[in-house]
């Protein structure tokens, strides 16, 4: 029992009122939370009359109370009154009363955990934010803790300590009578600390009862009278009676059931998204990545080296597979009673059957749909890890489907295969494809003598194929006795069981390459010795593709010649059993969460290969839009915030076009032109990167450049400005044009400095603009300059003169339309020993 001390005190005081304190039965109580206190005497209530807690005294005697070891040394006393004292401090009030509740100090030695394994991390130079590492770094961990020595298993748990208490009846308390060392997992007992069994014994009570748990284990004590067997006989007459109503009604329920309809699906209640049933070339092994929500597809055979997928839809608000067929439908006892049989299975491993179509043409068997694809999908996906105990339970699931399926109606599947088995979301295998022959196409709609035929023929038992070739019939197996076809299902089990251990595809024979199905179909029909089988691989390393003997041996008997030599299916599970026991699997709960564990692990892997995709699309997306807009204008964008326009008061702004641009262009072709432009500003991109400028746009030969904005530099922007243009203009003069090698671009430069506004314009292509007279300015002194020259506005030649290094020559006054007569300067070049090739001198070679 796991309650609180007033729950289970009601509880021993009803099973006190019910008998149970007579020595014959023990309560065990897990009592992890309660203080010292109400330990030693947890029958005792304050509240309650003398009487009812003597009566809850003497119920306490049948009870033992398994509780955490209460540590007692100095120096956990000692922590105790510090936190005892820092309660007081913060809360102006002790608020643990007599003892500190144990795990407060649990608590501090969690975080003493945590923080050696946090220090280890980053000794081992890895990051502190790695919760991964630091997980690892916790387990198999030994340290002293404020609680005693801690220790952490291989999993990650606290191997604990445990006491048992047990009640001395002359004083009514609770004394530890033994303790469980979890670190040595040994119980020592208490020396001078007996245990008080109830009832006076001196034993532990028997296992069970001596009249039994419902008191019938004992003889009456009186004779039973005449009129008791009277009511016995009458009883048995109307059992009799009743049985044979049942009987007469349950034959006119199936009758009534078989003349109803519940099993059909009409087609117009089939739905999917676009309202049209459609074939999703997207594999079912996609789903093991990601389901869209109501329409997915699901294998069902392959055909050489593809798949063919059967169609989903919607059906009452769930996904359903739907396979077709084109036999007529004809609504016959036998074939109702068929439909009743696979409407009443209901098992995990078996997939559920919904109903049947048979709406010209759309006539098919709707059954229930698995996320995961088949069977087949899983083991050729490379990308889920599928370790020995996810391999083993696998095949326990498919041997208890196959057990449920012969043992009910159906009796045998009759095409059992890989690709005959589904996996569902919570990776469950489940069987499917069985029954209804009468509908079923036996050809699986593959010419014979194709690939395809002979591939799904590699599951078939050697038997079977023998008989389908003698009777020269395309629907002979419907005609095997039952006897053969249940025989034939563990063949079938055998070569499943033989493809999940290996992963290399069915009928895998060791160094025997480019056999094809009809080769082998062959070799298994025919009746040379030794019978052709595919490889086992026994157990010779760590490697997960081997084979444990016992299995090996399981698979090779049921894959025997003789069908009188195989187990069934029953007979299998025991064994299968037996396997799991000596693995050490014969916790279920153990096998649901390993295998959930390598689900996750799988899932995990694909989510960060996802992630770490989505990393990469997302950083050359925002390269890329980088290359659009300045950096601080493309971030506030994708912050999604509003991008408002800001004055720049000093800027310097650089326009460059070609002279004779319309002529050359004239004279080449519009490729020409296009290989032209993208050499040039190529190489003009490269040379702009190593200054502090921004690239506004290049509008056909036209090429703007600004400095001082987004980030203001002071006036270092005219500074900036001039040398690119330098360079710019150095780089121009050496440039071969493809299509016009003896020709020269004659480039024409003008800057200006002066104050702009700048902002985002428009919410589809977003363009980055300069907007002010300044921005005209340049233009104009591009437009009025002179080829391979750099016109230079009397404002920046004011600011560059205050570096002392540019070098300038007086051009005199121009006259520029809407500016009247300004006096410019060209730009010669910069005496600086950085630079050595901007000197005039240079320029001018």
């Amino acid at each position: 029992m796991c309650a609180s001390n007033k729950v289970i005190r009601n509880i021993m005081l009803v099973a006190d009122e019910m008998g149970f304190n007579n020595g014959e039965y023990i309560f065990i109580n897990i009592d992890l939370f309660s203080n010292k206190q109400t330990l030693e005497r947890p029958w005792f209530q304050l509240d309650e009359a003398k009487e009812k807690n003597d009566r809850a005294r003497k119920a306490f005697e049948s009870m033992l109370t398994v509780t955490a070891t209460k540590k007692d040394s100095q120096e956990y006393r000692q922590f105790s009154e510090e936190v005892r004292k820092r309660s007081v401090q913060m809360y102006q009030k002790d608020v643990y009363g007599d003892e500190v509740n144990d795990y407060v100090g649990s608590f501090h030695d969690a975080l003493l955990l945590y923080s050696l394994a946090v220090n280890e991390t980053i000794q081992a130079g890895l990051s502190p934010r790695d919760g991964q590492e630091i997980t690892k770094r916790m387990w198999n961990k030994t340290f002293k803790g404020i609680t005693g020595l801690v220790s952490i298993d291989q999993n990650g748990d606290r191997e604990e300590d445990y006491s048992i208490l047990n009640m001395n009846p002359e004083d009514g308390v609770f004394r530890v009578i033994g303790n469980y060392l979890g670190r040595q997992k040994v119980f020592e007992k208490v020396e001078g600390s007996p245990i008080f069994w109830p009832g006076n014994r001196t034993d532990p009570p028997p296992d069970i009862p001596k009249c039994g748990f419902d008191g019938k284990g004992c003889p009456p004590k009186e004779k039973l009278p005449v009129s008791a067997f009277v009511a016995v006989a009458l009883s048995i007459i109307l059992l009799i009676v009743l049985l044979v109503v049942l009987i007469l009604y349950r034959r006119m329920k199936e009758e009534a059931e078989l003349s109803e309809v519940h099993w059909r699906v009409k087609w117009e209640e089939i739905t999917s998204p676009n309202s049209e049933l459609h074939m999703d070339r997207v594999g079912s092994m996609h789903s093991l990545v990601s389901h869209h929500a109501s329409f997915d597809t699901l294998a069902v055979s392959e055909t050489g080296p593809r798949q063919i997928f059967t169609k989903t839809g919607h059906y009452k608000s769930t996904v359903v597979a739907i396979k077709t067929f084109d036999r007529p439908f004809n609504s016959t006892k036998p074939l109702l009673i068929s439909i009743k049989k696979l409407r009443d299975l209901t098992n995990d491993h078996v997939a559920r059957f919904i109903g049947v179509c048979i709406d010209p043409p759309n006539q098919s068997i709707i059954t229930e749909y698995c996320q995961k694809g088949s069977l087949q999908d899983v083991l050729e996906n490379d990308s889920i890890k599928l370790d020995r105990m996810f391999k083993f339970s696998l095949i326990q699931d498919l041997i208890r489907g196959m057990c449920y399926l012969h043992s009910s109606d159906i009796k045998y599947h009759g095409n059992l295969k890989s690709s005959n088995c589904v996996v569902d979301s919570r990776f469950v295998l489940k069987v499917t494809d069985f029954g209804l022959l009468e509908l079923r196409s036996r050809r699986s709609s593959h010419d014979v003598d194709s690939f395809a035929y002979y591939r799904s023929k590699l599951w078939t038992a050697p038997e079977i194929l023998r008989m389908e070739d003698s009777r020269k019939c395309a629907d002979s197996t419907s005609r095997i006795n039952l006897y053969e076809k249940s025989h034939g299902d563990v063949y079938s089990f055998a070569i499943i069981c033989q493809e999940v251990v290996h992963r290399k595809g069915v009928f895998w024979v060791r160094n025997v390459e480019n056999i094809s199905p009809h080769e082998i179909y062959l070799l298994v029909k025919s009746d040379k010795k030794p019978c052709f089988r595919p490889t086992l691989l026994q157990y010779g390393d760590d490697s997960d593709d081997t084979c444990a003997d016992d299995l090996c041996t399981l698979i090779q008997k049921s894959w025997t010649e003789d069908p009188n030599e195989r187990p069934e299916f029953n007979q299998i599970k025991n064994s299968v059993k037996r396997m799991n026991k000596d693995m050490g699997g014969g916790n279920l709960l153990d096998n649901l969460l390993s295998r959930m564990e390598q689900y996750a692990c799988n899932l995990e892997g694909l989510v960060q290969e996802r992630t770490a995709d989505y990393l990469e699309q997302k950083k050359r997306a925002e390269n890329l839009l980088y290359m659009m807009l300045p950096r601080s204008v493309a971030t506030q964008l994708m912050q999604g915030m509003n991008v408002k326009a800001e004055k720049y008061e000093s800027v310097t702004i650089y326009f460059s076009d070609i002279c004779g641009f319309t002529s050359l262009s004239a004279l080449s072709t519009p490729m020409q032109v296009v290989d032209l432009l993208n050499d040039l500003y190529t190489s003009f991109d490269v040379i702009i990167e190593k200054f502090d400028v921004y690239k506004v746009e290049t509008i056909g030969d036209a090429y703007m450049v600004v400095s001082g904005l987004p980030v203001r530099n002071g006036l270092l922007h005219a500074r900036e400005i001039c040398r690119m243009s330098l360079k710019l203009l150095k780089e121009v003069k050496s440039f071969k044009i493809r299509h016009m090698p003896s020709d020269k671009l004659m480039l024409r430069i003008g800057v200006h400095s002066g104050a702009v506004c700048a902002g985002v314009v428009g919410h589809k292509m977003p363009r980055y603009c300069l907007f002010g007279d300044t921005v005209n300015t340049a233009s104009r002194m591009e437009s009025n300059g002179e080829a391979l020259k750099i016109h230079v506005s009397p404002e920046t030649k004011a600011t560059l003169d205050m570096f002392g290094t540019f070098k300038l020559e007086f051009r005199g006054p121009v006259v520029m339309k809407g500016k009247g007569e300004i006096c410019t300067w060209w730009l010669m070049g910069e005496e600086n020993p950085e630079f050595p090739e901007l000197s005039p001198a240079e320029m001018h070679l």
